[in-house]
C-alpha cells in the first residue's frame, strides 16, 4: 500500500509519468504536464482525471474541433477512436487511466 500526493509529483519533463498500476491490460498513470500533448486517437478508451489544474481538452468530431475546458476534480472519458489533445494551461497534474501501451 501507497499513500500518492499528486502535488509532489514534479519531474522535470512534460508528460513525464508516474505508473502507479496496471490492472488487467490498462494502466494508472499520473502525469504531470505545462505543455500541449499531441493529437493523437486512442486504441481503447481513455480516462482522464484533473487532479491538480486546468487543462483545456480539443476533441475532433466530424472535422468540427471543440474546446472542453476541465478543472481540478473533471473527468475526459474518450471512447476508442476519438480524437484529441490536451493543452493545459499551466502545470497540471492529471491521472489517466487507458489500455496498456497506448499513445
Amino acid at each position: 500500500m501507497r499513500k500518492i500526493v499528486p502535488t509532489d509529483f514534479s519531474p522535470k519533463r512534460a508528460w513525464a509519468a508516474l505508473d502507479i498500476e496496471q490492472i488487467e491490460g490498462a494502466t494508472v498513470r499520473l502525469h504531470w504536464t505545462d505543455t500541449a500533448y499531441k493529437w493523437h486517437v486512442n486504441d481503447g478508451p481513455e480516462v482522464f482525471v484533473v487532479l491538480d489544474g486546468h487543462v483545456d481538452m480539443h476533441v475532433r468530431e466530424a472535422g468540427v474541433e471543440t474546446v472542453l475546458p476541465l478543472t481540478k476534480g473533471e473527468v475526459f472519458h474518450a471512447e476508442t477512436g476519438d480524437e484529441h489533445v490536451a493543452y493545459p494551461n499551466g502545470p497540471a497534474r492529471v491521472l489517466v487511466i487507458e489500455k496498456a501501451g497506448s499513445v
